[in-house]
């Protein structure tokens, strides 16, 4: 096994010690041995001393309070920046990777200099089912994880489908230079799609991001997510409008910001439903707010951008995800009422 500080893999941790172990167990084992760094985001159960005492090679960053998933991650990238690292990872704390997760991921980026970001296969924690093969765009102004809840059949695993739109931060590899041209997460985002934006302002800067199927880990989907009631309705709430408005060029605009509005109410529609109505007017009203810095950040990314709009609408995907059964349902219902047919919805469909 070989370690230096080339490669450094970064843990962000929120109550994590139940999982914690078996996560970093599985790191020290690989074959390739990155420099691991654990960042606490103001843990209130045993994982500060699990670190402490038990992984003493681990260096350890601490925060006071939780700041989110983005805000655990940066600290980290930035000491892979201090130490001259080429590649950084993040590292889900309830992932545990396979022997040869890393391994392969550094052999993509080593050959593939325009590749600025590895990302592996994710499978369930009981292996039985893909978790995702890296994220798609859509048309609708919607991320979704390329094969969730399939059975793996190697139906993703073909050189067509080695080149994603999206790359999942459950586990995923970076170009250290390709950081410090297109900045860190955002941690506006605090969690979910903060992965998917780094993503696409990697792509509109021309680099490219590649899927490797033969690197695996298994990974409990969710699971600091579920602990707090309303977590999800809000940040998705807070977080989708920030991610389009950021990034998608502003000849795509009239085509997937329609759209997206029938989304966005029909998400309101459901947490009324569900009795979580609260929680997404708070993050409605969160991402408004965030809105001047969002167009502020807009102006500088579009303005760097390298790669054409049709380039980027080349790697979108022209429909709703295949998992939206109810958005689906709707648009068939809206298709009878208008006699508009899905055989005639063509690429704007």
């Amino acid at each position: 096994m070989h370690k230096n500080h080339k490669v450094v893999v970064v843990i962000p941790n929120w109550d994590g010690e139940s999982e914690l172990r078996a996560c970093l167990d599985s790191l020290l084992a690989g074959t390739l041995q990155p420099y691991l760094i654990v960042v606490d985001n103001g843990s209130t159960d045993g994982s500060v001393a699990l670190v402490e005492t038990a992984y003493p090679q681990v260096e350890l960053i601490r925060h006071d309070y939780n700041k989110g998933y983005a805000g655990g991650v940066n600290p980290g990238f930035r000491r892979a920046i201090e130490l001259g690292a080429t590649y950084v990872a993040p590292f889900n704390n309830d992932a545990v990777a396979d022997v040869h997760w890393l391994e392969r991921l550094v052999a993509e980026l080593d050959a593939r200099p325009e590749i600025g970001i590895a990302c592996c296969k994710v499978a369930s924690a009981d292996g039985t089912h893909i978790d995702t093969t890296g994220d798609d765009y859509t048309t609708w102004g919607l991320p979704y994880p390329r094969g969730r809840g399939e059975a793996d059949h190697g139906q993703y695993d073909s050189p067509a489908q080695r080149i994603i739109f999206a790359a999942s931060g459950a586990a995923s590899l970076y170009r250290v230079s390709m950081l410090e041209q297109i900045g860190l997460l955002d941690e506006d985002f605090f969690a979910y799609y903060e992965d998917i934006d780094l993503s696409f302002r990697a792509q509109l800067a021309g680099w490219h991001i590649s899927y490797v199927p033969s690197s695996v880990v298994h990974h409990e989907t969710g699971t600091t997510g579920r602990r707090i009631k309303g977590f999800f309705t809000y940040q998705t709430m807070k977080n989708l409008p920030m991610l389009l408005v950021k990034n998608v060029p502003a000849h795509l605009l009239p085509v997937v910001i329609p759209r997206f509005t029938l989304v966005y109410c029909s998400f309101f529609v459901s947490a009324l439903q569900r009795g979580q109505f609260g929680y997404a007017v708070k993050g409605g009203l969160q991402s408004l707010g965030h809105a001047p810095r969002k167009l502020s950040q807009r102006r500088h990314i579009q303005k760097t951008r390298t790669v054409s709009d049709a380039y980027i609408a080349s790697l979108l995907l022209w429909d709703l995800p295949p998992n939206a059964a109810r958005l689906r349902n709707l648009r068939s219902r809206w298709w009878r009422l208008t006699g508009k047919q899905a055989g005639k919805a063509g690429k704007s469909s």
